[in-house]
């Protein structure tokens, strides 16, 4: 008999429907048909609350950019602008070294909450250039201490006045302020200027206390029930950094006072001099 001519051995498989299934699944596996998997509650619970504190975590650290960044930078930007202000209603001081008064200071009022009116110079902060920072009426945070900068607490004494020119400020965040306020040393000047004068105060002590002793800013520190006699003034801020459970005093008294019309303290020419 005659073999028949057999051009492939696809051709033969071919005439035989039954082969056919059973040859594709052999020849392409990846086109059987998979049950999807389900996932658990427990899963999809464990994978959204993943996601989440991701999230959460992201928040957070944007946050802590913002509080410890951000916030001095927009601040020292802001300080500029208010210290250009302020000077512009300022007696102009000449650049040289004026004349040492002792005898009673001008004392101006106090002015409306929120309202700008001194600075506060620290030659110790920065000797190539002398700290620099404005002053407003209230220690509110919202309109004084987190956009101006240092506050007056209402109620005491004005710069170069008998009793305490009381004064708060941000250690961290917000153009910390008095963020190097444990540097200062007894004898280290503290000069407050004002539209008519600069008063320049002498550091005298330095402690920590409870966040309760108010007494710190009372007319007469040493002593809250005694009348005062001196003209003193006061810094105050959180301590330790990073936390509000202490305060941070730095208590001085008025050394002398210097008319803004006859020149700069000579504390502060000798600091920008690099002499001090």
């Amino acid at each position: 008999m005659a073999t028949p001519e057999i051009d492939s051995w696809d051709a033969v498989v071919g005439t035989d429907d039954r082969a056919r299934p059973a040859r594709r699944a052999r020849q392409d596996p990846a086109r059987r048909r998979r049950r999807p998997v389900k996932q658990s509650f427990g899963s999809r619970l464990v994978g959204f609350v993943g996601e989440l504190l991701i999230t959460v975590g992201v928040l957070l650290g944007l946050f802590v950019v913002w509080q410890l960044w951000w916030t001095d930078v927009e601040a020292i930007r802001e300080q500029g602008h208010l210290i250009a202000e302020l000077e512009e209603t300022f007696t102009p001081s000449p650049e040289q070294a004026g004349e040492v008064r002792t005898d009673e200071p001008p004392v101006m009022t106090a002015p409306p909450l929120g309202e700008t009116f001194a600075e506060l110079w620290v030659p110790r902060w920065d000797a190539d250039d002398p700290y620099r920072r404005t002053i407003a009426e209230g220690v509110d945070r919202a309109t004084v201490l987190d956009v101006i900068g240092i506050g007056h607490y209402p109620d005491t004494a004005m710069p170069g006045d008998v009793g305490n020119f009381a004064t708060a400020g941000h250690r961290q965040t917000f153009g910390r302020p008095f963020f190097a306020v444990d540097q200062l040393q007894t004898g280290d000047s503290l000069i407050v200027s004002t539209a008519e004068a600069w008063y320049v105060y002498t550091v005298t002590e330095t402690a920590i206390v409870a966040p309760t002793q108010v007494s710190v800013i009372a007319p007469n520190p040493s002593d809250p029930s005694a009348e005062p006699t001196e003209r003193l003034i006061t810094l105050t801020t959180c301590h330790p950094l990073f936390s509000t459970r202490e305060r941070f005093i730095v208590h001085g008294v008025l050394d002398h006072w210097v008319p803004r019309e006859s020149g700069r303290p000579a504390e502060l020419i000798a600091a920008e001099e690099g002499t001090g």
